[in-house]
Formats: C-alpha cells, sequence, structure tokens
C-alpha cells in the first residue's frame, strides 16, 4: 500500500560504479520488501469497522513530520498549487479506503498481485488519452496479466471474485486516475515533491477525519486504546517504514540513480506481497492461483518493460 511515489526526474543520472549503484539499489528494494508487507501489516491491524480510524491513526502520525521537513517549501505554493494538490489528495483518500477496505476482505497475497496492474491500466489509459496504440507486446502483457488476476482470485474453483478483489481491482483503477491527474495537473508540475506529497497525505487525513466524525466506526481514539502492541507494531510499520521511510528513499535515490533503475526495484512490490502473504500468513492460493500469481508478475514485469522500450 504505497504512498505517493516523488517525481522521477527528467534527467537520467548515470549509475556510476557496480558498488555505488548497490548502495542506492539496497534502499530502494528494501522500500518494495516494506510495501508488499504493507497488505499484510493492514490486514493484521485492520477490521471493517475499524478502516477509517487505522487510516487517521497511521497518516496523522506521518503529516507533521513531512510539515517540520518541508515547511518552507509549503509557504512557497501557490494558490493553484494548494488546489491541485487538495485534489490529488481527495483522489489519494479514495485509493487508501479501497485498498484498505479491499485489503480486510480478501487475501495479502491476492491484494498485493491485483493492485500492480496499475501497472498495466496506466500505459493503456495513457494511450486512451493521448490516442495512442500500445505495442503488441504491451497488449499481449495486459491479456497475461489480466488472465493471471482471473485465475489468482479463482484458486479455490471457479467461483465470483470475492468483495475485496473487486474493491482491490478498483484502487488499481483508482491509482491509474491519480497518475493521469497528476500528470494533467499543470499547477502541481513546478512543485517540490514533498510539498506535493504532504498537501496530498493532509487533505486525505481530513477526508479520514470527516468520515470518522460522521460516525459508521470505531473512532481513532478508541482504536488506539483498543491497540495492543502487535497492533501498535503493525501502525509504526505503515506510518513509518512504508510511508516516511519510502518517501525519502525515494526522493534520495532519484538524484543518484536512473528513473527506470528506481521504477524496476520498486516495481517488485508484488513479489514481495506474494511472499508475506504466503510464508507469514498462510495463504493457500492453490494450483490455479499459483499459476495466476506467476501470470500476473511476468505479465507486469513483460509490461513495464515494453511501455520503457516505447516511450518517447
Amino acid at each position: 500500500m504505497a504512498a505517493p511515489s516523488a517525481p522521477a526526474p527528467a534527467v537520467t543520472v548515470p549509475f556510476g560504479t557496480p558498488r555505488r549503484a548497490w548502495l542506492t539499489d539496497l534502499p530502494l528494494l528494501l522500500v518494495a520488501v516494506f510495501w508488499g508487507g504493507s497488505y499484510l501489516a493492514a490486514k493484521g491491524i485492520t477490521t471493517s469497522h475499524t478502516v477509517v480510524a487505522v487510516l487517521v491513526l497511521r497518516f496523522a502520525l506521518v503529516v507533521p513530520v513531512l510539515v517540520a521537513a518541508g515547511w518552507k517549501g509549503l509557504r512557497a505554493l501557490t494558490g493553484a498549487q494548494w488546489r491541485g494538490a487538495g485534489l490529488l489528495g481527495l483522489i489519494l483518500a479514495g485509493i487508501f479506503l479501497l485498498e484498505t477496505y479491499g485489503v480486510v476482505h480478501t487475501s495479502a497475497t491476492n491484494a498485493g498481485l491485483i493492485i500492480s496492474l496499475t501497472m498495466i491500466f496506466t500505459p493503456l489509459a495513457e494511450a486512451a488519452v493521448t490516442r495512442t496504440a500500445p505495442s503488441r507486446g504491451f497488449l499481449g502483457a495486459a491479456a497475461l496479466s489480466v488472465g493471471g488476476v482471473v485465475l489468482l482470485t479463482q484458486g479455490a474453483g471457479f467461483t465470483a471474485p470475492s468483495l475485496g478483489d473487486l474493491l482491490i481491482l478498483l484502487a488499481a483503477l483508482a491509482r491509474t486516475v491519480h497518475v493521469l491527474a497528476m500528470a494533467g495537473t499543470k499547477a502541481v508540475k513546478s512543485a517540490d515533491s514533498l510539498s506535493l506529497t504532504t498537501v496530498q497525505l493532509g487533505t486525505a487525513v481530513l477526508v479520514f477525519a470527516a468520515l470518522s466524525a460522521l460516525g459508521g466506526g470505531t473512532t481513532p481514539w478508541a482504536a488506539a486504546l483498543d491497540f495492543g502492541p502487535r497492533e501498535w507494531a503493525g501502525l509504526v510499520f505503515l506510518s513509518v517504514f512504508c510511508t516516511l521511510f519510502a518517501f525519502f528513499v525515494q526522493m534520495w535515490a532519484v538524484r543518484r540513480t536512473s528513473a527506470s533503475r528506481v521504477s524496476l526495484l520498486l516495481g517488485t512490490e508484488p513479489l514481495w506481497a506474494a511472499l508475506a502473504g504466503i510464508a507469514l500468513a498462510g495463504d493457500r492460493p492453490g494450483a490455479l492461483g499459483l499459476a495466476g500469481a506467476l501470470l500476473v508478475l511476468a505479465g507486469t514485469a513483460w509490461g513495464r518493460r515494453s511501455a520503457d522500450t516505447t516511450a518517447p
């Protein structure tokens, strides 16, 4: 359940020596591992009645740190940039709600693999907006990924996908909308990534707090009082490692390596999600599910390479 990525630099930075490249690669790979484990962590501390409360707590721990770190940049934002980032924050709030409700109702393995379809949906949506035909290779990768998701959700036999599977699929579509909106909102293109992320997460927290105030679930205060050591550990993992650490590592890495290398390493997230679900949560996707998982991983990797090859 990744936080918004830092924008990639316009200029590709040389990798440098192999040792220096690995010094950059390892933190990025660790971010992908954390993101892969975030689905299991969220599932372990959240129920259908505490989704909004957990989201308030998760990001309320993060936003003050981001505000303090980027106060100068926030003050420099124009009104148009605040409005643009706020709109992106509303979309981001919807993504986190769909993902968190979704993971409550499906396995961590399914959630991590289905959400990876964003890597397929986004280039397809961009092609539709720009009216350019995707390559045959990319279309083949998309078909492979979609077929893999069908098998993944039918691991116990052919039945209707679960509510959680459908919510995660909607979250993948919402992530695509977020990427397109970010690319299409001219006002935010000149904003620095720290300020942009801070306003987005701050807006999302306000949405979650408003939903909590309207009722319909456990309040953040009640959820916090009910948390034991395991729940607090999960919340800290989501807040500190999957959000704060991940964001600052991305900001650090994009200045030291190439955008494609960052994308490749962070794109291993679904693999770690599947491994965490199977090894730690005891997910048993069955033969069909395992075949589907392999197809999703192969399809998204193929699709990412095809998109990079055809990019201008």
